[in-house]
């Protein structure tokens, strides 16, 4: 190993609390569930999903503390996922202009 690396260590008590933050954000979902809130409630469950998610990569994945390199390509990765979805998406809504016959 490079003498220049330098190693973070998280304390137990940090992996503890963000693990009662995803707990409390799946209780939030199963009670969202419940709850009638229209066209909401897609939207209510994927901001809780994205947030739950954000937690699990910044700190069970490490990426809070990695080097900029490893930050650039998680963002890239969320980017094309995006690019992805807006693709498929555009597809699902102009498949009514085209017809087949």
């Amino acid at each position: 190993m490079s003498e220049h690396q330098h190693t973070h260590i998280v304390p137990l008590s940090t992996y503890y609390l963000i693990f009662g933050a995803l707990m409390v954000g799946t209780a939030i979902t199963v009670a969202a569930a419940f709850v009638d809130l229209g066209p909401f409630n897609t939207v209510v469950a994927l901001a809780i999903a994205c947030t739950k998610a954000a937690l699990v990569v910044l700190y069970f994945m490490h990426v809070k503390y990695s080097s900029n390199l490893t930050k650039t390509v998680v963002i890239s990765s969320v980017i094309w996922l995006f690019i992805m979805l807006a693709l498929t998406y555009n597809d699902y809504l102009t498949r009514s202009l085209l017809s087949y016959g």
